[in-house]
């Protein structure tokens, strides 16, 4: 190896190195910026309005009259990074320490906000639909960096682990118990303003980690394949692809067509199939991730 290889391979490791470190420090920055967030939201929005919505924070809310809200939090998140430790493993475990420690330490530090944000309570509708986005974005953030806030999020990546639903749908699951016991503190009027926050911060948190979907994957099945085909390819400009099926009932060989279309040309693709097959069977799914273009048919590029 000449003295040019050496010094292109060091130079390249070098560059590996500091993409490396880039990437680290972007995630504990995303990782910061969710748990302000999500802290901001606590004491502004469920803290004052007694809105328990569930997590350490909603236990929090439940006995802040016998132990302050912030020792609360630690103490419970604590004893769940302990039982994170013998479910999850110790490498999700460390990606929840941070944000454990985190994540009080935010609410002690924004505990004041709301004497400088002056929020009126006379709307708690208002309140809690404010206050369910900026806790999903927020919770969507740290997710999405890989890290927890602690807490019933553990639960939450537990529940979603073995019961592989979504982390938005776990939390609907894990929370609502919690909810459900602040109706016994706080009247039930609270605990469906709660609902209405735990079912918003659900959608949140999923469209905050998977992203918002500006395509759709379609799925159809048509007697009138190559119409179909040459308006999707033709008429619209879009990539499609038919796909060999075998039907369930009639074991059957079949051609499904698969093409990923923009989501604002959902309604006029689907019109101009019926208008062709009224008889064709649609199925569309949001496509979080479409990169490249690609169309084929009958296997033909």
């Amino acid at each position: 190896m000449n003295i040019f290889s050496m010094l292109r391979r060091k130079r390249s490791e070098k560059i590996a190195e500091i993409v490396e470190h880039s990437k680290l420090f972007s995630r504990y920055l995303f990782l910061i910026l969710g748990v302000l967030i999500y802290a901001v939201s606590y004491n502004l929005f469920f803290l004052k309005n007694n809105i328990v919505y569930g997590g350490v924070s909603g236990i929090s809310i439940i006995t802040k009259q016998y132990i302050n809200p912030t020792l609360m939090i630690l103490i419970s998140s604590i004893i769940l990074l302990i039982v994170s430790y013998f479910t999850l493993g110790k490498k999700s475990t460390l990606n929840s320490v941070v944000g454990t420690l985190l994540f009080p330490l935010f609410v002690e530090l924004t505990k004041n906000i709301g004497d400088y944000i002056i929020i009126s309570n006379e709307d708690l509708l208002l309140i809690a639909i404010i206050g369910g986005v900026s806790v999903g974005i927020g919770s969507g953030i740290v997710f999405k960096t890989g890290f927890t806030t602690g807490g019933t999020d553990i639960i939450n990546q537990i529940v979603s682990k073995y019961f592989k639903i979504s982390i938005g749908t776990s939390m609907l699951v894990t929370d609502g118990i919690i909810v459900v016991i602040g109706g016994f503190f706080f009247g039930w009027t609270r605990v469906l303003y709660a609902i209405i926050v735990l079912y918003i911060i659900s959608i949140m948190v999923d469209k905050v980690v998977l992203g918002i979907s500006s395509t759709k994957a379609l799925y159809i099945t048509t007697s009138k394949e190559d119409d179909i085909g040459d308006y999707l390819m033709n008429e619209l400009n879009l990539g499609v692809t038919i796909i060999e099926t075998t039907g369930g009932y009639s074991n059957k060989k079949k051609n499904m067509i698969m093409s990923v279309i923009p989501t604002s040309e959902y309604f006029r693709t689907k019109e101009g199939i019926r208008q062709i097959d009224p008889t064709a069977m649609i199925v569309a799914s949001d496509a979080y991730q479409s990169v490249g273009t690609y169309r084929s048919k009958r296997g033909g590029k």
